[in-house]
C-alpha cells in the first residue's frame, strides 16, 4: 500500500512551481492537499486571494499528481491540524520556507515524518513562486537588527541610543503582524504603489512616517520602520533623549559588508502575534535597561563593520535580552521553545520585531537547516 503524503499551503495564483512541488511530493506516495481558506490567507497576508478557495480547490483536485484535496478548516499557520489528524499521513511534505518548529512538533507528536523540499524547478522551466509573480511591487521590508524600542521616546527618555536596521528585498511575502514592518510597507504601497521613488531618502522617509502617523495618532509607530524601508543597506539611526526622529542616520552600502551580513542571517518562521496582543501590557522600562539596549546596539554595529561573527552573535543576543528585560511579553512560550531548539545551532538570536511571534532571526556562520534566507536591498546605481 502506498504511503500517504500531505501538503498544505495557500496555492494562490496556481503556477508551475506549485505543480512541481506537488509532483515532487507525490514521488513519496499518494498526495493529499490541504488548502488555506480565503479567511486564513487574509489574516496571515493582509490581502484577498486572487483565486478564491473553491476555485483553488477545483484546480488542485484536477491535477493528476493529487489524490485528494480539501479546504483547511482551521486558522493561522497550523490551519491544517484537523485535516492532518483525519488523514493520518505517513509524510508531511513542506517547502523550505514553509518549515516551522510548530509543524515539526505536531509531526513528532503524531509520528509523521516531516520532509523538506528544496524547490527544484522542472528542467527547462523557470523557477516560479507566488511572491515572484506578485513582485511588480519592489517595496522592501525592514528588519530591526538591534536597538529596537530606542526609537520610542518613552524608552529613549531614559537613555539615548541607536537602532540598527536593514532594508530587505521582497523575495518572500512576509506574514502580517510578524515584525517585518508590514503595516508601514502597506502605507508605502498606498503612497508609491510599486517602488520607492528617486529622491532624498530623508524626505521620503519623513513623508512615509507622517502618512502612517497623522495628527491625533494614539500609538505612534517608531520612525525606524519608515527609515528602514526607504534607506537601502545597513543603517544606524541615532536617537537623542525623548525624540521620535533620529538626529543622525549613518548608512553602509559597502557590498562586502552587506554580503557578509546577509550570509550570516537565517530566519525561522513563527506564528504571527495573535490579535489583541499588546507588548506594552507589561513593561519594566528603566535607565539600566535602555542603556543596556543602546550598548548592545553599539557593539552589534562595531561587530558588523569588523566582520566579527563571534561578537555579532554575542551582542545580537544581548540586544534581544535587553529588549525582553524591559518588555517581558516579547518572549512568548513559542519563542522560548524555538530559541531552546536552535541554541546550539546559532551564535545569536533575536525576534524580528516587537515580539509575540513572527520571525526569529538567527546569526550563524554555518547553514541553519530549514531556515529562510534574505537579501539586503542595495543602493541603486545609475
Amino acid at each position: 500500500m502506498p504511503k500517504k503524503v500531505f501538503v498544505s499551503g495557500c496555492f494562490d495564483m496556481l503556477h508551475s512551481g506549485h505543480v512541481a512541488f506537488f509532483e515532487e511530493a507525490a514521488t513519496h506516495g499518494d498526495l493529499y492537499v490541504g488548502i488555506g481558506s480565503d479567511r486564513t490567507i487574509n489574516d496571515l497576508k493582509g490581502r484577498r486571494t486572487v483565486n478564491g478557495e473553491r476555485e483553488r480547490l477545483y484546480m488542485i483536485q484536477s491535477l493528476r499528481f493529487v489524490k485528494d484535496a480539501r479546504i483547511n478548516s482551521g486558522s493561522g499557520l497550523i490551519d491544517f491540524e484537523e485535516e492532518l489528524r483525519e488523514i493520518r499521513p505517513d509524510i508531511f511534505f513542506v517547502n523550505e520556507d514553509g518549515y516551522t518548529p510548530d509543524k515539526k512538533r505536531l509531526c513528532d507528536e503524531m509520528g509523521i515524518e516531516l520532509v523538506v523540499s528544496r524547490r527544484v524547478p522542472v528542467a527547462g522551466l523557470p523557477p516560479r513562486s507566488t511572491t515572484a509573480l506578485r513582485s511588480e511591487c519592489r517595496i522592501p521590508y525592514r528588519l530591526d537588527l538591534a536597538g529596537g524600542w530606542l526609537d520610542q521616546p518613552y524608552v529613549s527618555k531614559f537613555w539615548p541610543g541607536a537602532v540598527l536596521t536593514i532594508s530587505i528585498e521582497p523575495d518572500l511575502e512576509f506574514n502580517d503582524r510578524s515584525g517585518m514592518s508590514s503595516s508601514t510597507r502597506k502605507k508605502a504601497v498606498e503612497l508609491w504603489h510599486t517602488d520607492i521613488p528617486e529622491g532624498d531618502p530623508h524626505l521620503l522617509a519623513r513623508t512615509l512616517f507622517c502618512l502612517e502617523n497623522p495628527p491625533g495618532t494614539t500609538y505612534v509607530s517608531g520612525s525606524q520602520d519608515a527609515i528602514g524601508i526607504v534607506f537601502p543597506g545597513l543603517n544606524r539611526l541615532d536617537y537623542a533623549v525623548g525624540e521620535y526622529w533620529p538626529e543622525k542616520i549613518t548608512t553602509v552600502n559597502d557590498p562586502e559588508v552587506l554580503d557578509w551580513l546577509e550570509q550570516r542571517l537565517w530566519f525561522i518562521t513563527l506564528p504571527p502575534r495573535v490579535g489583541g496582543f499588546n507588548v506594552l501590557d507589561e513593561t519594566n522600562i528603566s535607565v539600566e535597561g535602555a542603556r543596556a539596549l543602546a550598548d548592545a546596539a553599539d557593539r552589534v554595529w562595531s561587530s558588523i563593520l569588523a566582520r566579527d561573527i563571534e561578537g555579532l552573535g554575542r551582542w545580537y543576543r544581548a540586544s534581544f535580552e535587553a529588549q525582553v528585560a524591559m518588555f517581558p511579553l516579547m518572549k512568548s512560550r513559542v519563542v522560548a521553545e524555538t530559541i531552546r531548539h536552535y541554541r546550539d545551532k546559532a551564535l545569536g538570536w533575536k525576534l524580528a520585531g516587537a515580539g509575540g511571534g513572527g520571525y526569529l532571526a538567527l546569526v550563524s556562520d554555518r547553514p541553519v537547516e530549514n531556515a529562510i534566507r534574505i537579501r539586503i536591498r542595495r543602493e541603486r546605481t545609475a
